[in-house]
């Protein structure tokens, strides 16, 4: 295990350091720890490192590929979150409308010039933020008084329900105004485009808050897997623990959308992979989801940004294709299991 876990990491960092160093301009490894650690200790550089290097490092790659990390690792544990509550391998915040929800706030911001004075540049990712938090939180009043004891199956229906009725808002929105139609389907497809150190700033402590927050929780979530039953028979409060554990993964998955946009499939594809190399004990599932969503996010990122330059790729237009693949693959293969197994049934 501990040799898994340090090979992880090892290849994690390789992966950061292959995102801050291939681009336009090919910046070699020694060169990118010269100027991280001029900029940490304030030395000199040599005369061979040139001013337009040292931008384009510090100012563009190096927060770019610090975001795309925080930003596939927080949604990675998002996932694991949602498919251990919901006991479903397929679930996710998108499954129960957050990503709907920020779609709208931000549709908002970008169609109608809605703007906070004092907020600035920061008013798209805080709307998108709110919309995205209030629309889970709304879908988990609903299901709590339609159904008193959460069912898994009425969470998810609802978020279903409030996904598809918001997305119907934001299609009636980008049909009455379409001059913007195009920067807000951007927006939907997800960039880290332009995002500098400002973004890492404020995402870093959200998204570190709320994963040592859901890893509170690990020893309930380990119990819940083993079903609804068990975890009441146990003394887990189902109630208490999926209020808790839902509305810190929406928090999460809300503040990432609000700065980048909507990018799908990383929190289905990252914890299934972590479950097969590292078991089902969600003490390292949480923390490994996000290491290997990190990496998972920064190699999407760089192939949007290089596949086809000097054109950009919206980067969830990259997850999805990597992430639809996987999707597939999970949700036949538990079909698979399922026929097979009514099939011995039937023998014997």
């Amino acid at each position: 295990m501990k040799q898994k876990t340090v090979l992880s990491i090892i290849i994690c960092l390789i992966v950061i350091m292959a995102g801050v160093a291939v681009g336009s301009v090919f910046i070699p490894p020694g060169v990118i720890f010269q100027i991280i650690g001029s900029k940490i200790s304030g030395a000199d550089l040599p005369e061979a490192v040139k001013p337009a290097t040292v931008s384009i490092l510090w100012n563009l790659r190096i927060p770019r590929a610090l975001l795309a990390f925080i930003a596939g690792g927080a949604l990675s544990v998002s996932g694991a979150v949602m498919q251990s509550v919901l006991r479903n391998p397929l679930a996710s915040s998108y499954t129960i409308g957050v990503s709907s929800g920020a779609s709208l706030g931000a549709g908002i911001v970008i169609l109608y010039g809605f703007s906070i004075p004092a907020l600035g540049a920061l008013t798209l990712p805080l709307t998108g933020f709110v919309f995205g938090f209030a629309t889970i939180l709304l879908a988990i009043a609903l299901a709590s008084r339609l159904d008193g004891q959460m069912e898994n199956n009425t969470i998810i229906l609802v978020g279903m329900v409030f996904s598809l009725f918001v997305n119907a808002l934001i299609t009636l929105m980008s049909a009455l105004s379409r001059d913007h139609m195009q920067r807000l389907i951007f927006w939907q497809m997800g960039s880290f485009s332009m995002r500098d150190w400002q973004a890492v700033y404020i995402l870093a402590p959200v998204v570190a808050a709320g994963t040592l927050f859901i890893l509170r929780y690990h020893r309930e979530m380990d119990i819940m897997t083993f079903g609804e039953e068990q975890a009441k028979v146990t003394g887990v409060n189902l109630r208490t623990v999926k209020w808790a554990l839902l509305t810190a993964s929406a928090a999460v998955t809300g503040s990432v959308i609000a700065f980048v946009g909507v990018i799908g499939f990383v929190d289905l594809v990252a914890p299934h992979i972590v479950r097969k190399l590292f078991g089902a004990s969600h003490r390292v599932v949480i923390p490994m989801s996000a290491v290997f969503g990190g990496a998972f996010m920064v190699i999407c990122d760089l192939a949007a940004r290089t596949v086809a330059a000097p054109s950009e790729l919206p980067v969830g237009a990259v997850t999805a294709l990597l992430g639809a693949p996987f999707f597939a693959y999970i949700y036949f293969s538990k079909r698979g299991g399922h026929v097979k197994t009514g099939r011995r049934i039937g023998r014997l």
